[in-house]
């Protein structure tokens, strides 16, 4: 199924994938939601009704109308997210890197919350059972423990990959919607006053008149915090498969939350009393199982969450946010990758949560805010994508983001008092803020002072030395990477290491030149021969989601112009030639250091340091182009941005031939 088909009409199949794979964060929401709009309140009739009106219209103006009406329309070439996003509008805005990073940092900060905070709610609902009271306290360190347990397994098999796994997350989330389904209406139907609860009456109310009502908005935005992933996940469903099952999904939640409601204004006995309303809808017999489907679609969750970590760092890479990391493939499922780093990064941060934190009520407190932020930025983009993209009217566009400006930022503002007490994550998420913005600004000043020179002025000279057979043969083939765009040029200091660094005699010389498209699996290329059968430039063109595996890809052009007698590869080693050995092919890669004969004021100084000491960190290029060791050279070369024209050197002495009278 292509995917555009796949936006066109939901399917069965869709359906029940886009269950798993989409809604584990936002449909786990109800194992915390009531209880953090409640706390240690005394409940009432204004903050339960008031509570879930307010979750009730903000999954309305924030999840459906947002994002599954508005935001999933902005897809490219079936993809979402908020890169995919940024790569279509990138050109019409040159600050749109701005809250592209913003956005993608504090999604990653999601990732790292998202696990514990999920994970650890479902298992402190053991504290219900009976003779488990004392042992899974929420904080307690066995329950500590055993959610660091359950984080560490799932974090450990993602190297294996999710296919089989994966197959089963669908039917889980069924259940486990159809259980909050179910959950809910025992109590709706009992007392199905609660309904009253879809007014928006209450929900101003609880804002207006309950006092410090405004800062419970804090609490009320934990409900809509997956709705992000919808977006991010476009590519695994379609538009059409999670529009059609938001449409249950949306009516589970909802049901669940007015039961909790239903329970808490007329079986609660006035507070909490650290009591969760969610697991207080399950008689006791059914505790047991109830928890373990809970614990399964937290799991479920946090494995989404992870692996769309995986998704975003991967884009990141691809366009120039984030150093180079090894990415692999452990399965044939398109789109499932596994970055190592980024996965014991997100492992080191969920621990370092639940350690920090403890209980999941804790967590809450940062939990909003990131998401908040995330989402202020998608608006920000979705502002120029609707302007310059859709070519909505101005007036349009303003009264579209006045509207989810105002939502967002009440939402920001009531969850920025919270993350005040925990400014310790706050600084790590700005890290990876300023990490991104960093490496992005960097690239963009070194690649701006690459010196472009016509290859073909330099062809003859080229040409020359491969007949020249007094310079010892470096290699048959001998393949360099350029970025220069117009196919005639090429970096001088490619040049230099043909000409002048250390002649390098070829019988062929190739250029290969990648550029990165704004859809995302694209994969053509393109051979231009600048002199024939001498000097030949191959163009990729790859999608922002492929990897440049440029050893295989090169490979297989050659093997497409031999098939079609465009090219010989049998070895030009005359001894070698009668043996039917093949060619041999070597890459040159050229990799810059900072020279110290750059003059650059403090700011640039600072950035380009941190660039490159950061960057000794990162995968070489080497291995991101998946270049073998044997087939390749690294030569350095001096990264010169800014040197001094003249120097104030004066001579001391006068040689003896320019004396007077000499």
């Amino acid at each position: 199924m292509s995917i555009d088909m796949r936006n066109q009409r939901a399917t069965a199949a869709g359906l029940l994938v886009a269950l798993g794979i989409i809604y584990g964060d936002i449909g786990t929401s109800p194992l915390y939601v009531m209880k953090a709009i409640i706390g240690e309140r005394p409940v009432s009739e204004l903050l339960v009704l008031g509570g879930i009106s307010c979750v009730v219209w903000t999954l309305t103006i924030q999840t459906t109308f947002k994002y599954i009406l508005l935001t999933l329309r902005a897809d490219n070439r079936g993809e979402g997210g908020i890169f995919s996003l940024y790569a279509l509008v990138r050109r019409f805005a040159w600050w749109a890197f701005i809250p592209a990073s913003i956005g993608a940092a504090t999604l990653l900060a999601d990732g790292i919350i998202t696990p514990p905070i999920s994970v650890a709610s479902a298992i402190e609902g053991l504290v219900n059972v009976r003779g488990l009271e004392e042992v899974f306290t929420p904080g307690s360190n066995v329950t500590v423990a055993v959610v660091i347990a359950i984080l560490s397994l799932i974090f450990f098999f993602q190297r294996f990959g999710t296919k089989v796994v994966g197959s089963t997350f669908g039917p889980v989330m069924g259940v486990w919607f159809s259980m909050l389904v179910v959950l809910g209406l025992t109590y709706v139907i009992q007392f199905p006053d609660v309904l009253r609860a879809l007014s928006p009456h209450y929900a101003i109310a609880l804002l207006t008149e309950y006092p410090d009502g405004f800062w419970l908005l804090g609490a009320v935005f934990l409900c809509t915090t997956g709705a992000e992933a919808l977006y991010s996940d476009l590519g695994h469903c379609g538009r059409r498969n999670i529009q059609g099952s938001w449409i249950f999904v949306k009516a589970a939640l909802v049901i669940n939350y007015m039961g909790q409601g239903a329970w808490a204004l007329h079986a609660s006995g006035g507070t909490l009393d650290g009591r969760n309303p969610f697991y207080a809808l399950m008689p006791d017999w059914f505790l047991v199982p109830g928890i373990c489907v809970a614990t399964l679609a937290a799991i479920i969750a946090s494995q989404a969450l992870i692996t769309g970590s995986f998704t975003l760092i991967s884009e990141a890479v691809s366009m120039n946010f984030w150093p180079r990391v090894r990415v692999k493939f452990p399965s044939d499922v398109r789109g499932q990758i596994y970055i190592p780093s980024v996965n014991w990064l997100l492992w080191v941060g969920c621990v370092g949560i639940m350690l920090n934190f403890r209980e999941s009520g804790e967590m809450e407190h940062v939990y909003g805010f990131f998401i908040t932020l995330a989402m202020l930025m998608t608006t920000v983009l979705m502002g120029i994508w609707l302007r310059y993209v859709r070519h909505w009217s101005w007036l349009a566009v303003v009264f579209v983001l006045l509207l989810f400006f105002t939502v967002e930022l009440a939402y920001f503002a009531a969850n920025s008092v919270k993350v005040l007490h925990r400014i310790s994550f706050v600084i790590v998420v700005l890290g990876l803020v300023n990490l991104m913005l960093m490496w992005f600004k960097a690239r963009k000043i070194t690649n701006r002072f690459l010196d472009f020179r016509n290859l073909t002025d330099h062809a003859p000279a080229i040409v020359d030395l491969s007949k020249d057979k007094e310079v010892p043969k470096f290699a048959t083939h001998l393949v360099y990477l350029t970025k220069a765009n117009d196919r005639t040029q090429v970096e001088r200091k490619i040049v230099d290491s043909i000409l002048r660094r250390r002649p390098k005699r070829a019988d062929v010389y190739w250029f290969i030149h990648v550029d990165w498209t704004d859809e995302p699996y694209t994969m053509e290329y393109r051979v231009t021969e600048l002199v024939n059968d001498k000097v030949i430039r191959v163009d990729f063109q790859l999608g922002f989601r492929v990897q440049p595996r440029i050893n295989k890809l090169f490979k297989q052009v050659i093997q497409d112009l031999v098939s079609c007698s465009e090219f010989d590869l049998s070895s030009k080693y005359e001894s070698l030639r009668k043996h039917d050995f093949d060619a041999d092919i070597r890459y040159v890669l050229m990799e810059r250091f900072l020279s110290v004969e750059n003059e650059l004021s403090v700011a640039d100084d600072v950035l380009l340091d941190t660039y490159f000491f950061i960057k000794r960190f990162a995968l070489s290029d080497q291995t991101a182009f998946g270049l073998d060791h044997t087939d390749t050279v690294v030569e350095y070369v001096p990264l010169i941005l800014g040197e001094v024209e003249s120097l104030p050197l004066k001579r001391l002495g006068v040689p003896p031939a320019s004396r007077p009278n000499a």
